[in-house]
């Protein structure tokens, strides 16, 4: 884990930048949301302030101010007299936020068929490509992270902030959950196939195809994770997760 500047004087350098542009809360909600999502802070776990403080090099000060972000967005909850707690999403919630995701996704779809330029559709197609060649030797966290990105981007492509920002939320939930089922590669193909489907749509400017396209890929999600839900657990293993640019 790459360290955080500490709050002294004598760091100069990129880390001083860092800081003269963005406060040392925001750096540590950074951090804490990747570590949350990249699973090295597992669900139900306890988040110590002096333990964490000390790991991060900061003081309690910019480590509480993360705690009120996290929890805002939904990854930490925040008990009385008890701490703050990394969120389990449960599966019922999960269910709820595939629904609301897959309306979403229609949407996004429906507007990225409309409007994608030639390089758009071929940084799809590429991206694709990418999920093809993860999918042929089996690699599943480097599935899921492309997948991530593909769908972040089709948002992006789609011109609308509040839809971006109220999507990018939903993820971050869900990917408490999703996470338990990453390392299994058995249903890569089938979701592989899904994203040529929604390519192809896309590229042929058939709005309605495409939205469509994406719900049911959503869907197709969501009776996945219900079927994984029920399979016995194994424990999951952290994602290598891309770190956000200051």
């Amino acid at each position: 884990m790459a360290s955080l500047p500490h709050e002294t004087a004598g760091n100069a350098g990129p880390a001083l930048h860092l800081l003269q542009t963005r406060s040392l809360g925001h750096v540590v909600h950074d951090e804490l949301e990747r570590m949350i999502l990249a699973g090295e802070l597992a669900p139900g776990e306890r988040l110590g302030e002096a333990a964490l403080a000390a790991r991060l090099g900061v003081s309690r000060g910019p480590l509480r101010e993360a705690f009120r972000a996290l929890d805002v967005a939904g990854l930490v909850r925040t008990e009385k007299n008890r701490g703050v707690f990394v969120r389990d999403i449960p599966i019922d919630e999960a269910v709820e936020i595939f629904d609301l995701r897959a309306a979403m996704e229609e949407l996004v779809g429906r507007r990225v068929a409309e409007r994608a330029t030639a390089a758009a559709v071929k940084e799809l197609r590429e991206m694709v490509s990418a999920m093809d060649a993860a999918t042929r030797v089996g690699d599943a966290r480097s599935y899921h992270r492309l997948n991530l990105a593909f769908h972040d981007r089709m948002v992006e492509l789609a011109a609308n902030r509040k839809l971006a920002a109220a999507y990018r939320r939903l993820i971050r939930e869900l990917a408490l959950f999703r996470r338990r089922n990453l390392d299994d590669g058995a249903t890569l193909p089938q979701s592989a196939a899904e994203h040529r489907r929604i390519v192809r749509a896309v590229a042929a400017g058939d709005a309605a195809a495409a939205g469509r396209a994406l719900y049911e890929h959503v869907m197709q999600s969501k009776q996945r994770t219900l079927a994984h839900a029920s399979a016995p657990r194994r424990a999951p293993q952290p994602l290598p997760l891309p770190r956000k640019r200051a």
